[in-house]
């Protein structure tokens, strides 16, 4: 019997030949490029992170907002992108609506289900309606002008799970490396809701639709409207494709820029208590509501506020 002889078996070429997220110290700014911190004393800030996130404590809500007031929230949103309130028992729609307009007019989801009052959603979860809302997006981007922010109120809330998730855009646009951010600089993408509420609707309904919400086109990088600062904004749900790549590099580089969101130091996490209430800068972030209360009811109310063009 003769041995045969066996060609040596080469290592299989390594599929990463680095990881896909650069690790290390991140640029977490608080603030946009030459801005002030402000001095507040109306409330008190907790911050959840230092550049990110705050609850404000000292405030009653069901009360008129006064001017005074309103001047230091307006200040307190761009600062910590996400604000929140605990402990807001007695909080009406008309206070909801008074809140909304310190920082404008409402503007109804067309695709949310319609209350009594004009730019209120409720959004009711439970073991018949399981929430689909898990996927990291930024409200409205389909629409010409996207909601500047919203406020949402809980109402009904499990007794464990249910929380919410935000991502510092902003901070994700800093850390992408420079050759990245040069690239992406003057790019332009195409925003659609189809693919995502679409997937509800047949033929007819998803036509009636289309007649009023046309494809829309914003920046892959905007300037904030209201602080300037470089803030990438590009979503998975809606960001359809980037306009003049071909196929093949737009999944490569939509792939790239999505993934941003999900990295943990750009992110909160907020556990909702009944009666507590968060104002978010639509632009500045992107929200996940975490789907593991699963048949437990989760009972929201949201008011979007209506946006700007971006550039």
């Amino acid at each position: 019997m003769h041995d045969v002889a066996t060609a040596p078996v080469e290592d299989p070429k390594p599929i990463l030949d680095k990881p896909l997220m650069r690790y290390g110290r991140r640029v977490l700014d608080r603030l946009a490029p030459g801005a002030e911190q402000v001095a507040y004393k109306l409330f008190e800030v907790e911050p959840l992170t230092p550049h990110f996130g705050a609850v404000l404590s000292g405030v009653d809500l069901t009360k008129p907002i006064t001017e005074e007031l309103a001047d230091e929230l307006r200040g307190a949103l761009p600062e910590w992108k996400v604000i929140f309130f605990r402990g807001q028992a007695g909080f009406t729609a008309e206070n909801h609506l008074a809140l909304s307009a310190v920082w404008g007019e409402p503007e109804p989801n067309p695709f949310f289900p319609k209350t009594g009052t004009v730019g209120l959603s409720r959004l009711a979860k439970d073991a018949k309606a399981a929430g689909n809302k898990n996927i990291w997006h930024s409200d409205h981007s389909f629409m010409v002008n996207p909601s500047l922010g919203a406020v949402l109120r809980a109402v009904e809330v499990p007794a464990a799970g249910g929380d919410t998730m935000w991502c510092d855009m902003g901070a994700a646009y800093d850390n992408l490396p420079d050759d990245l951010k040069e690239r992406i600089e003057s790019l332009t993408a195409v925003h659609d809701w189809e693919a995502s509420w679409g997937a509800l609707m047949n033929d007819e309904q998803k036509a009636a639709f289309r007649a009023n919400w046309p494809q829309v086109e914003h920046p892959v990088v905007v300037r904030h409207p209201r602080s300037g600062r470089r803030t990438l904004y590009v979503n998975e749900p809606f960001t359809r494709y980037i306009k003049g790549l071909s196929e093949e590099e737009n999944r490569e580089l939509l792939d790239i820029l999505v993934l941003q969101a999900r990295i943990p130091e750009f992110q909160i996490r907020f556990h909702w208590e009944p009666d507590s209430i968060a104002i978010w800068d639509n632009i500045a972030v992107q929200h996940y509501a975490v789907n593991d209360y699963f048949p437990a009811k989760r009972v929201m109310e949201r008011i979007a506020i209506a946006g700007v063009p971006l550039s």
